[in-house]
């Protein structure tokens, strides 16, 4: 989940695999809210029909849901982050390198995440964050996740407006993000 994420918040081509179209969804969806308070702002495409598989091939970022019986068409696939949702695995190509999170908030968040996790009911699958998956992730347990990812943006944002830069040369002010500082 954490590896998903980073490829999202750095964006890479993101592709869900499964038999399941609800898993699909469940999973794109789950995606862009663990992404909270930030926006998704490329392709998002939870199912794709087959007929726009030829989409795969965009140069620009996306998260997109395709049915598993159309695996061997993504296998050309060169640069896209690839998660079988039904084998539990996820397939980055060589050429592409996904920035992780630092050092002390990536373990931080995979304890937590860890310990969120421990407290799932036996038989249900770790990638359901869905709270109306019968018998699996409890409301109380989508709130945990959320507020894992939540902290870790508070975390990772804070002190943001120091690097704020006002410029007031302008009939009304501009505020631009100074990068060097």
């Amino acid at each position: 989940v954490l590896f998903l994420f980073c490829a999202a918040l750095t964006e890479h081509k993101i592709l869900f695999l499964s038999s399941s179209y609800q898993r699909l969804t469940d999973a794109c969806r789950a995606l862009l809210a663990l992404m909270f308070p930030l926006k998704y702002s490329f392709t998002y495409v939870p199912i794709l029909p087959a007929q726009l598989l030829e989409v795969l091939s965009t140069p620009t970022p996306f998260i997109i849901g395709v049915h598993s019986i159309f695996q061997s068409e993504t296998q050309e696939l060169l640069d896209v982050v690839i998660a079988d949702l039904d084998g539990g695995t996820v397939n980055v190509p060589e050429c592409v390198h996904i920035s992780l999170l630092p050092e002390p908030l990536l373990q931080q968040t995979r304890e937590a995440l860890s310990m969120v996790s421990a407290t799932a009911p036996l038989g249900c699958p770790v990638h359901t964050l869905s709270p109306t998956s019968p018998g699996c992730a409890s409301l109380f347990q989508d709130k945990e996740i959320r507020a894992v990812f939540l902290r870790l943006f508070a975390q990772l944002l804070q002190g943001y407006r120091w690097c704020l830069h006002i410029i007031r040369i302008h009939p009304e002010p501009v505020i631009r993000f100074h990068k060097v500082r």
